[in-house]
């Protein structure tokens, strides 16, 4: 599986490249409802063919609709996921794509770890605080561990 964010990083086989997919199979595929996938559309990520009111996802919808949900789940914004999709269209071979992707994954680490040590400080001056309330109430003849 290639590492960029392509339309044809997670599709069916080759044989399946014509395959159309309906709202309702992808939303069960990927566990998410019609309205999410409605919603992606609304927003440009996904651009389904239209058969009257029916809506045709191709096998580029479909791994568009995994990469978004991926990029959700790792904490990209969705403009900054349709950045990403957008740039295969740029750069068929995927590189400026990936760079891209590599550079925005880098901030997102930095942000993550900058979080993650605030949350250190900020549960080490919980437990200064446990400690000394604690012991306050010790001190008082009151039982620390009663609520």
């Amino acid at each position: 599986m290639s590492v960029a964010v392509t339309p044809s990083a997670k599709g069916p086989a080759p044989r399946d490249t014509q395959r159309i997919y309906s709202i309702a199979e992808l939303a069960r595929e990927f566990a998410v409802t019609a309205r999410t996938i409605r919603f992606y559309e609304d927003e440009g990520l996904i651009k389904p063919r239209r058969q009257g009111t029916q809506r045709l996802y191709s096998v580029g919808d479909r791994a568009r609709l995994g990469w978004i949900l991926r990029g959700k789940r790792l904490g990209f914004t969705l403009s900054e996921i349709k950045e990403l999709l957008d740039l295969y269209h740029v750069d068929r071979t995927g590189l400026q794509q990936m760079r891209e992707l590599l550079r925005r994954s880098r901030l997102h680490i930095e942000e993550l770890e900058r979080r993650r040590a605030d949350l250190d400080a900020q549960i080490g001056d919980f437990k200064d605080v446990e400690t000394q309330v604690a012991a306050e109430l010790q001190r008082r003849g009151a039982d620390p561990a009663s609520d």
